[in-house]
């Protein structure tokens, strides 16, 4: 196939990322030193989240970061651009988003051992694509309208490792085939409403569970069952089913990806003109 030649090993989704993944317990790894001063610099040094003087190392670290498993993107020059972790607390922890989060009376939470959160996702300040980008990396244009049929299966835009809703897609796959290999069927997040609905459009249907709070921001707390994922993406978008899945993309299905976008860029650019 042309486009796989062409990119030789690279991913034909995101040729311009790679990544990493670190299991629980190895707080003393070189990548989670790395990952610890990318969370240090965005959420102390940048957005005043947590207060420098409690990291005198450069290193922010928690609690839970014994309890995760971690997973960072990097360029193609090793640098890295973007963390995120999957926390499953220990049995005399809750989870992070109980800390600042209520759920709803009559809601029962899935088994412990099923189910993880989706916690510390961050994104580089460099690799976020335009200023009204959130602190995960995450496009304005991509919380509006962020839906799967406008993925690029060559990547996209002109700005090599610029697109940061990719970047984003790549660190939820990576926690998908983690999940998937290790009996984790439910994802807790909690996020923003309107970053939940961009990506509900991308097939990760996330329900809310409690009401909204504040916590740097309005935030809902929400549950994604990967069971129905997987299912809906089998049925409304296959191309993104076998990339997730790590399955072979069959070249029908490539081209039809490959063609609508085509169409779309060019019926965007007789709007334009």
């Amino acid at each position: 196939m042309f486009i796989q030649r062409f990119l030789g090993k690279r991913d034909i989704l995101i040729p311009y990322f790679k990544f990493s993944k670190e299991i629980r317990d190895n707080l003393q790894s070189s990548l989670l030193k790395e990952i610890f001063t990318l969370r240090y610099e965005v959420y102390c040094l940048e957005c005043h989240y947590l207060p420098t003087e409690e990291f005198q190392n450069g290193l922010e670290s928690d609690e839970y970061d014994a309890c995760s498993t971690h997973f960072a993107a990097f360029t193609l020059d090793n640098v890295i651009i973007g963390t995120v972790r999957l926390v499953q607390p220990e049995k005399d922890q809750v989870y992070p988003f109980e800390s600042h989060c209520s759920i709803f009376e009559n809601y029962e939470m899935p088994q412990r051992e099923q189910a993880g959160e989706i916690s510390r996702l961050v994104v580089k300040k460099t690799h976020r694509r335009r200023r009204g980008d959130s602190m995960e990396g995450v496009s304005s244009d991509f919380i509006e309208k962020g839906s799967a049929a406008s993925i690029k299966p060559h990547g996209g835009g002109k700005k090599r490792g610029g697109n940061s809703p990719m970047l984003l897609l790549g660190l939820y796959r990576e926690m998908y085939r983690h999940s998937r290999q290790n009996g984790i069927r439910y994802w807790y997040a909690a996020m923003e409403r309107s970053l939940a609905k961009s990506l509900d459009k991308m097939g990760f249907r996330f329900v809310p569970i409690g009401p909204q709070t504040d916590y740097y921001g309005p935030v809902t707390p929400f549950i994604v069952d990967l069971d129905e994922l997987n299912e809906r993406l089998h049925k409304e978008n296959k191309f993104l089913a076998a990339w997730f899945n790590d399955e072979s993309i069959p070249l029908f299905v490539l081209l039809r990806a490959l063609a609508e976008n085509l169409f779309r860029g060019l019926f965007k650019k007789s709007k334009l003109s």
